[in-house]
């Protein structure tokens, strides 16, 4: 029996084990205060579905050896310029969210090609300086949201100058995704079209790694000097990870902001690597591998944690603002957890 436990632990992991258990004990506490449980469960394939994508840009980040992106909010700073552009131009709808795909992409790649470049003149201290350019970026970034020559009224500010904090995505693409071929079961909203377009970018991520350029990437990854003494160019494969993780750290924040119904500005983007970086490494990953198994896992796991640890919270605290302290310290709390999980060990 013993050996059996040992064995089960080796394969899924004692980290995996230890939030899944803490997952279903959130659930046990909500049962028991009575909450609505379809609601909870509905709230965490929504969250699933809005941070997926996020997650799923570690992955190549991590194979070609740049370990866990945390300047992830280059990406997203991307993506919100193209989902601004996009309100600019009066496009409505679905054309607003594939336009503010489309706009964001060539952003996305040139600032992941020269993040990439930047990165290969810094070989072994990519993570601590990969949190300061993300830093970095942010707050460039809120002066220059001041500074462009935005004049859509439901963008600017009424009296002044400069963008708004939080603008509404009620007339243009907020909600697209998760309204397509969205129905209830068992009084449990599925919102198809969030999950399928996530899916489906998992499954091209998935096909890359398995292309002709995907295997050299990981190669260059897993093993710089064979991959260097075999004839790939290490340094082309890492731009080439940086790239892509970048574009899915822009295509991640237009799904998110289509999903929440907003785009936030200024400091917002600040923070939001963390978690990504932190549900990658909850669901199995590593700073030297990853698949997309962990992004499914460890999104689920960490969102769902999120969504029910704060009306627990709510029950168990209920006097002034305590619920919200609550629900930082178990989100924080996941994220340090997950961090010392960084060098993969159990």
């Amino acid at each position: 029996m013993t050996e059996t436990i040992r064995r089960f632990s080796n394969k899924v992991g004692l980290p995996r084990i230890i939030i899944s258990a803490f997952f279903l004990f959130l659930f046990i506490l909500a049962l028991l205060f009575k909450l609505p449980i379809n609601t909870l469960i509905s709230d965490s394939i929504r969250r699933f579905g809005m941070y997926g994508i996020l997650v799923l840009a570690m992955v190549p980040a991590i194979q070609s050896g740049i370990g866990p992106n945390f300047a992830l909010p280059l990406g997203i700073v991307c993506g919100l310029l193209g989902g601004l552009m996009s309100i600019e131009f009066g496009l409505k709808g679905t054309q607003s969210f594939i336009g503010a795909l489309l706009i964001s992409l060539p952003f996305a790649i040139l600032v992941g090609w020269i993040y990439g470049i930047l990165l290969n003149k810094i070989k072994g201290s990519e993570m601590l300086v990969a949190t300061y350019t993300g830093f970095s970026m942010v707050s460039f970034m809120s002066i220059m949201w001041i500074l462009l020559p935005f004049d859509h009224p439901e963008m600017v500010w009424p009296i002044g100058n400069g963008l708004r904090v939080t603008i509404a995505l009620d007339t243009t693409f907020g909600q697209i995704l998760n309204n397509l071929g969205a129905f209830p079961i068992l009084g449990i909203n599925i919102p198809t079209g969030l999950l399928l377009f996530f899916f489906g970018c998992c499954l091209c991520v998935w096909l890359f790694s398995r292309s002709k350029m995907g295997t050299a990437m990981k190669a260059a990854g897993d093993n710089p000097k064979f991959a260097v003494a075999s004839g790939i160019n290490v340094d082309r494969c890492r731009i080439i990870g940086t790239v892509l993780s970048t574009v899915l750290g822009a295509v991640g924040i237009l799904v998110y902001a289509q999903s929440y119904g907003f785009i936030q500005l200024y400091q917002a983007p600040l923070m939001m690597a963390f978690p990504a970086v932190a549900s990658i490494l909850i669901g199995g990953a590593s700073a030297t591998r990853a698949k997309i198994s962990h992004v499914i896992l460890g999104a689920f796991l960490f969102q769902g944690l999120l969504t029910v640890a704060l009306p627990v919270a709510n029950e168990i605290v209920s006097e002034g603002n305590l619920s919200e302290v609550l629900r930082m310290i178990v989100q924080n709390g996941i994220i340090l957890y997950a961090l010392t999980k960084v060098g993969g060990g159990n």
